[in-house]
């Protein structure tokens, strides 16, 4: 095994970025959704942009709304598994969680005019969809194959602070006055200790020290991440759409979104001689926003539908829940001779928070869908989401310092991403048709956040984070119509998600000559999410 920095003395500034609040990760996670809907629209990709008639239509392309002739009501439930693959060097480790789901309930209203032509019927609608979810479970694991322990990240992170501003005392509270816990938290749970000539600088405690600092480390036998994840992105639509002449579809949604998001993790160390770190974290976001999206769809032949579609950002009011502790067990030997002991800490335990407003990116949709005779239809949309335009502000909307170097590295390691949904459908009988499709989306992490090209800067005391490496989604799915009024569709949805995931993020200096200098190189895990979700839908026109 390689031999772990066992002295981290490196002129590291760390900025405002790493206080105990929000970053771009933070961002990126609640600005994304999911293949969610009815099963029909599911089972054909989402690739609804410009077929229409269906409620799920209503959070891309609210046109889609005016091509009702009849008023509906429609739920969906769904079961999903999702199961994680993880392979951290050469360790492989897998968990699953299913869970049931209800996924929306709508009503849309239809309302002729009599006319033939001009505004020839109005529909307005009002949807309920769960867009994103976020329960899943995923554990990885080293074996002796690690070459850097958390409490080197640790040492070298709180690299600035004087060992006296991390220390307790009956008068003062360091969690109070220190902007990054982390390094609060490990100073406290014994990971690291300050050399005895630069009280500003810090050595992982987990080594026979000399006199004035630390000798040989002690190797790393065995590394443990577990993570647990669950909540949801949860959207009311409140729909309206025009019909002009039967040629030119037009819409527009207001919608209310909730998140709710639920974090647990916890990271052991094994280290020679029985030694061992531990840290646990746990961390809640609930937040409420609005949004609109407007959209067209053209029809200029019977055959063919062109549609068009913005979505606007959700402007969100969020609050974060914070929790951590540590502890460490530890053996040394030194001039005066064998030493033990055991170390804890914890954040304050009187749920301290953080008030913020973020604003999600927004998106263009551009779909085309071709209509053959009164047997098959195909439909394709292209998406494009600019998550470099995603913001962070305080609690009164303002970019104060350290909101504009998070949207300073939201706009420096994220781009456009792009996501391509394809949908046919085949009516083989009346009553019965069948469907597939599929979703296909890009990471629009830019390279040196994807390569490990960068410091990350994580939320608070939870050091471990994901790297999105792009997703796609295969779709199954059928429709029966037991009466002309009632109908149910079933989908089957197959999607993938692949990631680097670190249990800490490496900490990178630009030398004179503008080369990367890795103070700490992480070592990422391969994770790879599979989703299988079976989707219920039931409906019925009036």
């Amino acid at each position: 095994m390689m031999k772990r920095f066992g002295i981290i003395l490196v002129a590291l500034t760390l900025c405002g970025s790493v206080a105990f609040s929000q970053g771009m990760l933070e961002a990126y996670r609640f600005g994304q959704t999911d293949l969610h809907g009815t099963a029909r629209y599911m089972s054909m990709g989402g690739a609804f942009g410009a077929l229409g008639g269906d409620i799920s239509a209503m959070s891309k392309n609210p046109a889609g709304l005016a091509v009702y002739r009849t008023s509906e009501v429609v739920t969906t439930m769904s079961v999903t598994s999702a199961q994680a693959k993880t392979d951290w060097l050469g360790v492989s480790m897998d968990k699953t969680k299913t869970r049931f789901n209800f996924d929306n309930i709508a009503y849309v209203g239809y309302f002729p005019t009599g006319r033939d032509e001009g505004v020839i019927g109005w529909n307005a609608g009002f949807a309920y969809n769960r867009v994103k979810s976020f329960h899943r479970n995923y554990s990885m694991r080293s074996g002796g194959n690690l070459d850097t322990s958390l409490s080197d990240y640790m040492a070298a992170r709180a690299y600035g602070n004087h060992k006296n501003d991390l220390l307790e005392t009956t008068t003062y509270n360091p969690y109070n006055s220190v902007s990054d816990w982390l390094s609060v938290l490990g100073y406290e749970a014994g990971f690291m200790d300050a050399y005895s000539n630069d009280p500003e600088s810090y050595y992982s405690s987990f080594n026979d020290r000399g006199p004035n600092g630390p000798g040989a480390p002690y190797g790393i036998d065995d590394a443990l991440l577990n993570v647990y994840e669950s909540g949801a992105i949860d959207k009311y639509d409140l729909s309206f759409g025009l019909n002009i002449s039967d040629i030119v579809l037009l819409g527009g949604t207001f919608s209310v979104t909730d998140i709710n998001y639920d974090m647990s993790s916890s990271y052991d160390e094994l280290f020679s001689n029985d030694n061992y770190l531990y840290l646990d974290n746990g961390l809640s976001t609930d937040g409420s926003g609005y949004s609109f999206n407007v959209g067209a769809i053209v029809r200029p032949t019977d055959f063919l539908r062109l549609g068009v579609a913005y979505n606007s950002p959700t402007w969100y009011k969020m609050t974060d829940y914070y929790y951590a502790n540590a502890g460490a067990y530890l053996t040394w030997n030194d001039s005066e001779g064998q030493h033990e002991r055991d170390w804890e800490g914890e954040t304050p335990t009187n749920k301290p928070y953080t008030d913020y407003e973020f604003r999600s990116p927004d998106k263009w949709i551009f779909s085309i869908a071709g209509i053959i005779g009164q047997s098959a239809l195909i439909s394709l949309d292209y998406e494009m989401t600019n998550y470099k335009n995603m913001k962070m502000y305080d609690l009164y909307g303002e970019e104060t310092p350290y909101y504009s170097d998070v949207n300073g590295d939201i706009s420096n390691n994220f781009k456009m991403g792009n996501t391509i949904r394809l949908g046919a459908e085949v009516r083989v009988t009346p009553q019965f048709s069948v469907r597939a499709g599929g979703s296909f989306t890009d990471s629009p992490v830019k390279d040196p956040f994807k390569n490990n090209e960068i410091t990350v800067y994580t939320v608070g005391t939870v050091p471990h984070y994901t790297v999105d490496k792009g997703s796609s989604s295969y779709t199954i799915g059928f429709g029966y119509r037991f009466t002309p009024q009632f109908y149910t569709d079933l989908a089957c949805v197959l999607t993938s998600y692949k990631e680097d995931a670190y249990a800490f993020s490496s900490i990178i200096e630009n030398t004179d000559a503008n080369q990367l200098s890795y103070v700490i190189k992480a070592q990422p895990a391969s994770l790879k999410t599979n989703r299988t979700r079976v989707a219920l839908t039931f409906g019925y026109k009036f």
